[in-house]
């Protein structure tokens, strides 16, 4: 389903991203783990088509997302960390914005607003301005937008951040409802949400995929250590770099 080939990114003299390659099969749901600086956002925003790399490629469905983008985009769902919203919309308005960027056919848009707004739990706002909302709505409210062209791949970079217990336990089940229809591919800071989601994890390291493995064999590769411990082992501290 995702294919990434030899993928390197440069900003000025820095290279935030060193010749990576991974594939990611139709199904798989992958944790993706590293420090700040260490390239995921800069990756996760190349596998989304938002950015491109410096060399190397993408394929989606085997298709190279730098020629065929479209493609790509209609078949990724993509929230970044900071939801892309427009507060001065009722939440209804902006899901169907939403929609018609992604070119659900008009037949199409009510019943696509419609049941996106059921499966994020956001009936009950649909009409109230999205500033006037919490953190965890417009958290849904931006999961919402990645999903309501119903994408076979979900790229989320930390969804839950910044949420408070309860917010992070309704966003949490949120991705459990959608996450088994779709592949999905989620960085996040909380490993236990890794633990909880994910069936196999990257983690990368200064540009650099150091792990690709399922995370019951990373478990079993060091008894007695906890997901946190393991990733602190394999990241000793080290000069954090601005960009990711």
């Amino acid at each position: 389903m995702i294919v990434a080939q030899n993928l390197t990114k440069n900003f000025g003299k820095v290279e935030a991203l060193k010749d990576i390659s991974f594939e990611i099969g139709r199904g798989e749901i992958v944790g993706f783990l590293g420090k700040n600086g260490a390239g995921k956002t800069t990756l996760m925003r190349i596998l989304a088509s938002y950015l491109s790399p410096t060399s190397g490629k993408v394929l989606i469905a085997g298709k190279d997302i730098a020629r065929h983008s479209l493609f790509a985009r209609r078949n990724i769902g993509y929230l970044p960390e900071t939801p892309p919203l427009y507060t001065n919309m009722t939440v209804r308005e902006y899901l169907k914005f939403a929609a018609r960027l992604k070119d659900i056919p008009p037949a199409r848009l009510r019943p696509s607003v419609d049941k996106v707004m059921d499966d994020c739990r956001l009936r009950y706002v649909q009409n109230r301005l999205i500033a006037n909302l919490s953190k965890g709505y417009k958290q849904r409210i931006g999961i919402a937008q990645a999903i309501i062209n119903d994408p076979e791949i979900l790229i989320l970079d930390e969804p839950t951040s910044g949420l408070d217990p309860v917010q992070i336990q309704q966003v949490r089940k949120l991705m459990k409802d959608i996450e088994y229809k779709r592949t999905v591919l989620l960085s996040t800071h909380i490993l236990s949400e890794i633990e909880q989601t994910a069936r196999r994890i990257l983690i990368v390291n200064r540009g650099k995929i150091i792990v690709d493995q399922s995370v019951k064999g990373l478990l079993g590769q060091y008894p007695g250590l906890t997901l946190e411990d393991i990733f602190l082992e394999l990241n000793p501290p080290q000069a954090e770099r601005a960009d990711d």
